[in-house]
C-alpha cells in the first residue's frame, strides 16, 4: 500500500503494519486494516511476556482512533489469544492500544489532556463519546502514568486529610506533599484500614520509606493518629492550627445556641402563623439578635463588616458569657501567631483560662487540647499546617462537580491524580 509512513503518522500507531485503508460510505467511517509487527506479536496483554497462541478469540475486532477532520476512524485486526504462564487464556497484546480497552492510546491520551483542561460537555461532544467512557479512559492513562513514576521517592513531610466526595457520607482519604504541594495519594475510605494501604504503598515503594518520613500534619483524628504512631514512630507529628481554631469555633457555637435558646424561653417571641397544624414564632430582641450572630463572631476581628463589629460589641454589654466565649475562641487563634518560645507558655495560660472559664464546651475543648498538646506546639515550632492540603481538596472539590456521573469513586480519583499529582497528560504527539 501507498503512503505507509503516512498512514502510520495520521493513525498514531506505532509497531504496526498497515495492510489496507478504506471508507465505509455507509457508516462514513474509515477503516483501517491492520496487524502487529513480528516483535510485537504474540504477546500477553496483561504482561506483554511472549506466550504461545492458544485460539482465534472473538475474530476481528475494531478500536476506536481519532478522528481524521469530521471523519471517524476505526481500526481492524485480529484479536486472537495466547496461553499466557501467569494469566492463562489472554487476548493478545496491541500496539495501539491498552488491554481490555476500545480506543487507540492516542485516543486515550487526548481524551485525557481534554478531562483536565475542559468542561465536561467539551470533552463528550468534540471525542463524541460518554461521561462514563471518559472516566474508564482516566483510570487507564493514570495507571499507565503512576506505573512509569516513583511518586513517593523524595517524600519526607506530608499531610493527611479527608474529603467529602459524595453524599450519603462518601469520603477520600488524600495525602499531600507538603514541599512539592503535589497529590501524592487519594483512596476511597476514612478508616484506620485506609491510611494503613497508603503507608503500605509507600513501603511497597522502596523499604525503609516510612521511616523516612520526618513530619506528618492531620486534624487531631485517631483514625490517623493511630496509624501515623505505628507506621512512622519518630516521625514529629503535627496538630494542623486551623482545624484546632474550627475546634473552638465549634464550642463557640455551641454557646451562641444555648444563648439563644435562652433567650427564647425568656418570651422573645413572637407568634408567625402556622405550618403543619402547629403554631410558629419567631424570635425577637435578644433572641432575635444572637440568633444572626454567628458569622460575627465566626469571623476575625480584622475581617468585620462594620454591622457585625456592632453585633460584636452588643453581645460584649449583654451577654457577658457568650463574649467570654468569643475571647476564649480568639485567645486560641492568637497561640498560633505567635514565636514558638512565647506560645507554648501563651497555650499553657489559655488552657488554665479555659478550665477555669465555667463555660462546659470551653471546659472540654481544653481537655481536648491538652490531649494533642504536643501536637499543637510542633505544627507551631515546624511551621506547618494542612493549608496545602486544603488548597488541594478545595481543587478536588471543583474536579468532582466535574465528575459528576462516574460510575465509581476510581475515575474521580485518576483525574483528581492527574491534575494534581505533577504529571498531566500530554497530547499526543507533544513532547
Amino acid at each position: 500500500m501507498r503512503n505507509v509512513s503516512l498512514w502510520r503518522a495520521l493513525l498514531g500507531v506505532e509497531k504496526t503494519v498497515i495492510e489496507d485503508v478504506e471508507f465505509d460510505e455507509d457508516a462514513q467511517v474509515v477503516v483501517a486494516h491492520v496487524r502487529p509487527t513480528r516483535r510485537e506479536s504474540s504477546r500477553c496483554g496483561r504482561c506483554q511476556r511472549r506466550s504461545p497462541w492458544y485460539d482465534r478469540g472473538q475474530g476481528r475486532r475494531r478500536w476506536r482512533a481519532l478522528d481524521l477532520g469530521t471523519v471517524r476512524v476505526q481500526l481492524e485486526a485480529d484479536a486472537p489469544r495466547v496461553n499466557c504462564g501467569e494469566h492463562g487464556p489472554t487476548v493478545a497484546a496491541v500496539p495501539w492500544a491498552r488491554h481490555a480497552a476500545g480506543h487507540t492510546r492516542v485516543f486515550d491520551e487526548q481524551v485525557a489532556w481534554l478531562a483536565t483542561q475542559c468542561s465536561k460537555s467539551a470533552v463528550t461532544e468534540l471525542m463524541r463519546i460518554a461521561w462514563r467512557t471518559v472516566g474508564a479512559v482516566m483510570v487507564r492513562v493514570w495507571n499507565d502514568a503512576q506505573a512509569g513514576q516513583d511518586r513517593f521517592a523524595a517524600v519526607r513531610r506530608i499531610g493527611i486529610d479527608e474529603i467529602s466526595y459524595k453524599r450519603g457520607h462518601r469520603y477520600l482519604t488524600v495525602v499531600v506533599d507538603h514541599d512539592s504541594g503535589r497529590l501524592l495519594w487519594a483512596e476511597p475510605g476514612r478508616d484506620r484500614a485506609t491510611v494503613t494501604r497508603f503507608f503500605e504503598a509507600l513501603e511497597a515503594s522502596g523499604a525503609g520509606r516510612c521511616a523516612r518520613i520526618t513530619h506528618v500534619s492531620a486534624d487531631g483524628a485517631d483514625w490517623i493518629e493511630d496509624v501515623v504512631a505505628a507506621r512512622c514512630p519518630t516521625a514529629v507529628r503535627c496538630a494542623d492550627p486551623f482545624h484546632v481554631v474550627r475546634w473552638a469555633t465549634e464550642a463557640l457555637d455551641v454557646v451562641r445556641r444555648s444563648a439563644w435558646n435562652d433567650a427564647r424561653r425568656a418570651g422573645h417571641t413572637k407568634a408567625d402563623g402556622r405550618a403543619n397544624g402547629r403554631a410558629q414564632r419567631t424570635s425577637t430582641g435578644p433572641a432575635e439578635k444572637l440568633k444572626r450572630s454567628r458569622f460575627a463572631l465566626w469571623k476575625n476581628p480584622e475581617n468585620l463588616t462594620d454591622r457585625q463589629r456592632a453585633k460584636v460589641e452588643w453581645i460584649a454589654k449583654n451577654d457577658p458569657r457568650l463574649y467570654r466565649a468569643y475571647l476564649l475562641k480568639e485567645g486560641l487563634r492568637l497561640v498560633f501567631q505567635l514565636p514558638f518560645p512565647e506560645a507554648a507558655a501563651a497555650l499553657q495560660k489559655w488552657v488554665a483560662w479555659a478550665r477555669r472559664s465555667r463555660i462546659q464546651a470551653f471546659v472540654d475543648l481544653q481537655r481536648r487540647i491538652m490531649r494533642h498538646r504536643q501536637k499543637i506546639l510542633a505544627s507551631i515550632e515546624h511551621g506547618l499546617s494542612n493549608g496545602r492540603i486544603e488548597s488541594v481538596n478545595t481543587k478536588i472539590r471543583l474536579i468532582t462537580r466535574i465528575a459528576f456521573g462516574f460510575a465509581s469513586p476510581q475515575p474521580l480519583i485518576a483525574l483528581a491524580m492527574l491534575n494534581l499529582g505533577g504529571r498531566k497528560p500530554l497530547l499526543p504527539g507533544r513532547a
